[in-house]
């Protein structure tokens, strides 16, 4: 929508905002309060449960895979096993139960206050009604499913780590210098003693700035209605963010300060790795500079600090050390912020793992009425044996699939369905998680593009990539003729290889074992159908389900080459009143 013109009417929509935005606030507060003891409740008594009935195996688990890894040395063990994990495994039933208390409470509390909002967003229907009811049950199934992701997270996830660390062997191997030692102990707690008070203090300081800055920006869009006010949809979050911007502000503050511990006990890395105490000691002054520079280019304040940026690595560029250095760049300052003016696309991972499984699911079904995937795979799946062919093959197969479909059209990022929509480094979202997996999945793609694949080689690639978690499975099933060049075989064998890697890294994610559980139900009741004859028809060409989702699109199974062109189904027409645009070849 446009922006209203014109002071006066701006301040007339401003004052009709606030009473309609108290009340959406006292209302979802209302609930917040409610429901905060009891989402708490469920969350604190789950997690600690779990946090503790597992705390013994995870002791001794632990010591056993790091005295049994391969890639590090006899004094690395000693070190790590009598100073840092008897550290970490005594901290994290502290850490874990005041984080999944003070997280249940922050959930039950701000949960129903964001979907009370939510609920009068454009194209709702009935929003009285979603006012009161939006919020209550839903977090209530979210608390269940959080401590159920959870349990997931110290039991699956904890395992399938350690696993790797215990069976993995060199290339890379890693001891400890015993000489510098004791140099890089000393200088990681000087560091400590010194950026600690001193950014905190630094931290404290320019609090009001930033506290009175961002409150001058967001008034002054909220008059304009320019920024996160241009949207009706985003006023009222836009209106919330000036109520919290104070406790985002003492959040900032806290963040540094414990940050700031880590960041000055870095010294002792820098010891250790430069192997002299004075790269050490030079670097303790040289990240106080390093963040007061930092928070002068977040915060739009004047360039430089008044701490010298000394040189703390022997074969790095010579720096100045004057208090006048550039700083960082602009980009990521208050004053240039991202504007709500032009669209962006917006991934979140969790959605990115819903279209995923999505997928995984439509293409698993032409899998099970294909005979690929068996009813042996399904109760290997579910059983604690595991099946690398559902697991991390399926997966592995749609993002081929994807990066098939972009190297086919000379893409620079990963395209969508669309043909003119891409992911790219640079329009990406800033999550931690594309910068883990976006950029090998790029380098993959033009791998592929330089390998030129025919059909028969995308096919073969294609089921070489579903089955090669399963050597046995692989040497007896028929994956296509191989290429007659060995470099070639070897370089697809590289390539499923990698993608079967990045998939499995993937699983360790939360929700990812909730969602493989869902998709194990459903191509179980698939394969019951199939068995029972109640097969779906093939009379023309599958399709599948265009989803709602704009993230769907992005692991699509419209460019699943190598399926089979037709299919065994038998005729079951109930089952074509699905709604079908989508096309499989």
């Amino acid at each position: 929508m446009e922006p209203p013109t014109g002071f006066l009417v701006t301040l007339w929509n401003f004052i009709c905002f606030l009473p309609y935005f108290i009340g959406l606030l006292l209302l979802g507060t209302v609930k917040g309060i409610v429901l905060c003891p009891l989402i708490c409740l469920v969350i604190g008594v789950g997690n600690t449960a779990i946090i503790l009935g597992l705390w013994p195996v995870h002791i001794v688990w632990t010591y056993y895979c790091i005295l049994s890894a391969k890639q590090f040395g006899p004094v690395l063990k000693i070190v790590v096993c009598i100073t840092i994990l008897p550290l970490q495994l005594i901290l994290w039933p502290v850490v874990g139960i005041v984080g999944s208390v003070l997280g249940g409470a922050a959930y039950g509390l701000l949960s129903p206050v964001f979907e009370t909002f939510q609920a009068v967003g454009e194209g709702k229907t009935n929003q009285l009604y979603h006012c009161f009811y939006d919020g209550t049950v839903s977090t209530v199934k979210g608390s269940f499913t959080v401590v159920r992701d959870f349990k997931d997270v110290c039991y699956h996830t904890y395992f399938s780590v350690m696993d790797d660390l215990k069976s993995q062997g060199p290339p890379k191997y890693y001891e400890i210098r015993l000489l510098y030692l004791p140099g890089a102990v000393l200088a990681g707690f000087l560091g400590f003693m010194v950026d600690m008070p001193l950014i905190s203090f630094i931290a404290m300081y320019k609090s009001p700035y930033m506290l009175f800055k961002g409150w001058h920006r967001l008034f002054h869009d909220l008059i304009g209605r320019e920024g996160p006010f241009l949207e009706t949809i985003c006023v009222p979050f836009a209106g919330l963010a000036i109520l919290v911007w104070p406790l985002a502000v003492v959040g900032a503050v806290l963040a540094s300060m414990v940050a700031s511990i880590f960041h000055g006990a870095y010294a002792g890395v820098v010891v250790y790795q430069e192997s002299s105490l004075w790269m050490g000691l030079r670097y303790i002054i040289a990240s106080l500079a390093i963040y007061d520079e930092y928070s002068n280019d977040i915060l739009d304040m004047p360039e430089g600090s008044c701490f010298p940026r000394l040189t703390y690595r022997k074969k790095a560029e010579s720096l100045p050390t004057t208090s006048r250095a550039p700083s960082f760049s602009k980009h990521r300052s208050l004053k240039n912020a991202p504007s709500f003016n032009n669209p962006m696309i917006e991934l979140r991972p969790l959605e990115i793992m819903d279209s995923l499984f999505r997928e995984c699911k439509r293409y698993g079904e032409i899998l099970v009425s294909e005979g690929t995937i068996t009813c042996q795979d399904l109760e290997d799946a579910k059983s604690s044996k595991g099946s690398r062919v559902i697991s991390t093959g399926l997966p592995a197969c749609c993002l081929l699939q994807t990066l098939l479909r972009s190297a086919k059209a000379n893409s620079a990022g990963i395209l969508l369905i669309d043909n003119c929509t891409e992911i790219t480094s640079s329009n990406r979202p800033k999550d931690t998680i594309f910068d883990w997996f976006l950029n090998p999945l790029l380098i993959i793609k033009d791998q592929i593009k330089a390998e030129k694949l025919t059909e028969s080689e995308e096919y073969y690639l294609g089921k070489l990539v579903l089955l090669s978690g399963d050597p046995v499975r692989l040497k007896n099933s028929n994956i296509g003729s191989p290429p007659d060049s060995e470099r070639k075989q070897a370089e697809l064998d590289a390539l499923a290889r990698r993608l079967q890697g990045i998939t499995k890294s993937i699983s360790r994610y939360p929700t990812y074992r909730r969602r493989f559980e869902e998709l194990v139900k459903a191509l179980s009741d698939e394969l019951g159908q199939n068995n029972d004859g109640s097969i779906k028809p093939t009379s023309g060409p599958n399709t599948i389900a265009r989803s709602k989702s704009a993230f769907a699109r992005l692991f699509t199974q419209k460019s699943f080459s190598f399926t089979s062109k037709t299919s065994n189904h038998g005729g079951d027409p109930e089952s074509q009143e699905v709604e079908r645009d989508v096309t499989i070849a």
